[in-house]
């Protein structure tokens, strides 16, 4: 087997590198230029992607937080010159309809550059490298690519009212006596008593504790508490009579949750 070693290199044979195999980066990448003069500096190295896609590399041979807007200061001039870039790489096949990319490469990348990307809406990649030497013939080096996952965007989180919840139900009458009975409930102990909406329902807690869900139908509603056995049930409010008989039940719920 033969030995091997990690060594240092030059950022001028890294760009030589990427220039020579482009496809141990990404499958189907192609070089297209390098040190590519602008009015913002010379660009590192373009290429184009396998869906002809040009592709603007920021390229840094140490650890280096600046790479992130030093690429986007390049890719805002490259996707605002598209179309005279497609003209002049006409032979290459680049496509002005696609959108360019950003690669950013460099041997380690910090957690705050990372994160930072995820809030920038470019097609960005990361792609750390390492260089392998032989000992056994020292100008055999050999470059090893690994992208690197940017974490998505968190989720928002969802806010919910309860005029979202009430606006479900189309029937005006039933929505009335459903607002009629959350302010009843309220009035049971309005200081420890919680009345929120949730995803689909109404939550109805006393101290904390959930004693009731009340879920918003069209044309009419489901209370869901404890029945007289102590199992969480769920009964449909379809008249004022079904309600009377519930609220016996709630009231008492309460009472043991309080």
């Amino acid at each position: 087997m033969r030995k091997y070693k990690v060594i240092d290199i030059s950022e001028k044979q890294l760009e030589e590198m990427v220039r020579k195999a482009p496809d141990l980066i990404e499958e189907g990448l192609r070089y297209i230029d390098h040190q590519k003069r602008t009015e913002r500096g010379p660009l590192d190295v373009l290429f184009a992607d396998s869906g002809n896609a040009l592709v603007v590399a920021e390229l840094k041979i140490v650890e280096d937080d600046g790479m992130l807007v030093q690429g986007v200061d390049y890719y805002d001039y490259i996707t605002s010159n598209i179309e005279g870039f497609a003209r002049a790489y006409k032979d290459k096949k680049v496509d002005p309809k696609q959108k360019p990319r950003l690669f950013l490469i460099a041997p380690s990348f910090s957690v705050s550059l990372v994160n930072r990307c995820k809030w920038i809406d470019v097609p960005i990649s990361l792609f750390t490298f390492q260089c392998i030497g032989f000992e056994d013939n020292p100008k055999e080096i050999i470059p090893i690519f690994k992208e690197i996952t940017i974490p998505s965007i968190p989720d928002p989180v969802e806010v919910y009212t309860l005029d979202q919840r009430l606006n479900y139900i189309t029937d005006g009458k039933v929505r009335e006596a459903v607002e009629d009975l959350l302010k009843e409930i309220k009035e049971w102990d309005a200081d420890n008593i919680l009345i929120e909406p949730t995803k689909s329902d109404i939550s109805i807690k006393v101290s904390g504790r959930v004693f009731s869900y009340l879920g918003p139908r069209r044309k009419h509603f489901i209370i869901y508490t404890y029945d007289n056995e102590n199992k969480w049930t769920g009964f449909p409010i379809q008249q004022a009579e079904d309600l009377e008989e519930v609220k016996i039940l709630l009231k008492g719920n309460y009472e043991k949750f309080k």
